[in-house]
């Protein structure tokens, strides 16, 4: 959930550092600090708490320079978000160090060193990790030695990247359950725990496996595995551009990645949607001889991806008639489970280094899965290479905390993902190529549902003053909604609980009262008829109602009704194109209510943290 970045070079590099840590913004933190190693051999950090321009000015008061060094955004988990929490954190002027992840024996640890006369500064589990490598160094074990006695004492999560004076022409990386990514340049090199960092300085990368130790001089990398034992990774070459990272015209990046929908949805279809199928290829070189033997599904994800897990339930129930479990990553984790034959097991994220989602799936490869499956927007992350089936989806590089078009993108791989599968399980012909001429049409209907922005934006009002709000949805509609609400808790602080709609009137309707708003998907489905009548309870208690409906079904207005006229589609495309319009709501609110939309406060991008 944090941001590491490093460097070596014939230049000085906290001008470097600064720059690379602005790239990783949009996975959230709250404080930001840098570390160097000067020509004389002293080492020297830097440290503020809020945003990384206060750290920049803070250098320019004090500046510290150096050819090699290693800087940090930080997300509190071990410590209150203070100025002696931040990284990186040093041990006697020695050794300085950055940590993303949790060690979960760290207090066993710390209280060895405290009896042992060691000192700490901070409350961080981090802290116990740089003292550790310090005290090995004073047994005189060389920098690489220290590093690897040092985490096999630890439990947990991490990715590391240290620096010291007993060896001040090297950068240490560790690779532990949290990524890291090596940059290679001339005469320079760097390290991030993402590659988006380092795309202003080089677009060659090598990845760090698990358990990796990489030694990082000027003009040379070296890989170690968890043994010691040199080891070769591939070098890759990104495609991704430092303009990727730039709002453009746009207010803010979640702004322009609402609008990049229609592209991402494009991409995401390109060569893999032909006029009567789509070949069971795209997902693996064996994928059609695993969807042939595929008796049930079991997804596992977080967050967003869970609630288009939930919506994908419902196309594979409908369409392949394989009965589909769904669950939350980090329950899945540390239950008891029973893995019935011909079992796929699935999981879903955006950046594929998701910590609870990478644990279930190590979880379910002990287990007798017919096979592994993972629907990804990052093509390198730990969850696509651990897995026997892959589905990229496209839709780019996301700067937002929200997500928006890695989401839509996610359904649209899950819709695609039923029609494969469907062919190996009886299902109809026609159905099948009536859903692949849905999603053809797909990135053109996102472009038109884009331009109610403006009616969106007025309807947006309607919550700008409130504090609490219900989201309502029937059927396939209902994880629609949750989705929505959880856009407008993220970036506008708005209290919001979703409610099947028809669950409403079991308790949850004691909290409406006048002019309480209620937000509803409806799509002109089956359950419209049902959907109508709960609305009408909503009505009689004086709720103030946002209605994103199907233009066929000629809703009467009422004064407190708002009413988002939605062009007529097919239900089953549905759930993607009405979550544009939720994410564009969430958007508006949270404009009017004037957050921090692009960073909300207490969340991050990747969660790569338990």
């Amino acid at each position: 959930m944090c941001g590491i970045v490093g460097a070596i070079s014939e230049r000085n590099i906290t001008t470097i550092l600064v720059e690379c840590l602005k790239r990783l913004e949009y996975r959230g933190y709250d404080s930001a600090g840098v570390a160097t190693i000067n020509d004389k051999n002293t080492l020297k950090c830097v440290r503020a708490v809020g945003k990384i321009e206060i750290l920049a000015n803070k250098l320019k008061t004090s500046p510290i320079s150096g050819r090699i060094g290693i800087a940090h955004t930080r997300w509190a988990t071990h410590g209150a978000p203070t100025k002696h929490n931040a990284h990186p954190h040093t041990s006697n002027g020695a050794v300085a160090l950055t940590h993303n992840g949790i060690i979960e024996n760290y207090e066993k640890l710390r209280d060895k060193l405290i009896k042992k006369g060691v000192k700490f500064d901070s409350d961080t589990d981090t802290e116990v990790i740089v003292h550790l490598i310090y005290s090995h160094l004073q047994n005189k074990d060389d920098f690489l030695t220290a590093v690897h006695k040092t985490i096999k004492e630890l439990t947990g999560a991490y990715a590391l990247a240290i620096i010291s004076t007993a060896e001040p022409d090297k950068i240490i990386a560790v690779r532990s359950g949290s990524p890291v990514v090596i940059g290679l340049g001339i005469d320079e090199n760097f390290i991030a725990s993402d590659a988006t960092a380092l795309l202003p300085v080089t677009n060659s990368f090598m990845y760090l496996q698990e358990g990796d130790i990489a030694v990082v001089e000027k003009n040379k990398v070296q890989i170690y595995n968890s043994k010691l034992k040199r080891v070769k990774r591939p070098i890759k070459s990104s495609e991704m551009s430092s303009e990727n990272v730039e709002r453009g015209n746009y207010r803010h990046f979640m702004q322009k990645e609402i609008f990049e929908q229609p592209r991402a949805l494009a991409d995401t279809l390109e060569e893999r949607l032909l006029s009567n199928e789509i070949p069971a290829e795209v997902f693996g070189n064996n994928a059609k001889a695993i969807f042939s033997k595929a008796k049930r599904l079991q997804i596992v994800a977080c967050g967003s991806s869970f609630h288009a897990a939930m919506t994908g339930k419902y196309w594979f129930e409908k369409h392949t008639r394989i009965p589909c479990n769904v669950e939350i990553a980090s329950e899945f984790r540390y239950r008891d489970t029973i893995t019935e034959p011909g079992t796929i097991f699935i999981t879903i994220s955006q950046s594929g280094e998701t910590a609870d989602t990478l644990a279930a799936l190590h979880k379910a490869k002990k287990l007798p899965y017919l096979a592994t499956l993972t629907i990804c927007n990052a093509p390198e992350s730990s969850l696509v290479r651990e897995s026997d089936l892959v589905f990229i989806t496209r839709a780019g590089l996301e700067i937002g905390v929200a997500t928006t078009k890695a989401f839509t993108s996610q359904l649209t791989a899950l819709l695609m993902l039923t029609i494969a599968l469907g062919k190996y399980q009886g299902m109809n012909t026609k159905v099948s190529q009536q859903l692949i001429k849905q999603l053809k049409h797909l990135p053109l209907l996102a472009e038109q549902i884009l331009k109610l922005d403006h009616e969106i934006s007025i309807i947006a009002k309607v919550l700008e003053n409130s504090s609490n709000a219900f989201y309502l949805g029937r059927g396939i509609s209902y994880p629609v909604a949750m989705e929505g609400a959880l856009k407008i808790k993220e970036i506008s602080y708005i209290h919001a609980e979703c409610y099947p709609a028809g669950e409403l009137k079991h308790g949850a309707l004691a909290l409406i009262d006048h002019g309480t708003p209620v937000v509803v998907v409806a799509p002109n489905d089956h359950l419209f008829e049902k959907l109508k009548s709960n609305l009408q309870e909503v009505h009689a208690r004086g709720g103030e109602l946002i209605i994103f409906a199907d233009k066929s079904l000629h809703f009467k207005k009422h004064p407190s009704w708002h009413i988002c006229h939605i062009p007529p589609m097919d239900v089953e495309i549905a759930p993607i194109i009405y979550s544009i319009l939720l994410q564009l709501l969430a958007y508006h609110v949270a404009l009017l209510k004037g957050t921090d939309i692009d960073q909300p406060r207490n969340l991050a991008k990747s969660v790569t943290v338990e």
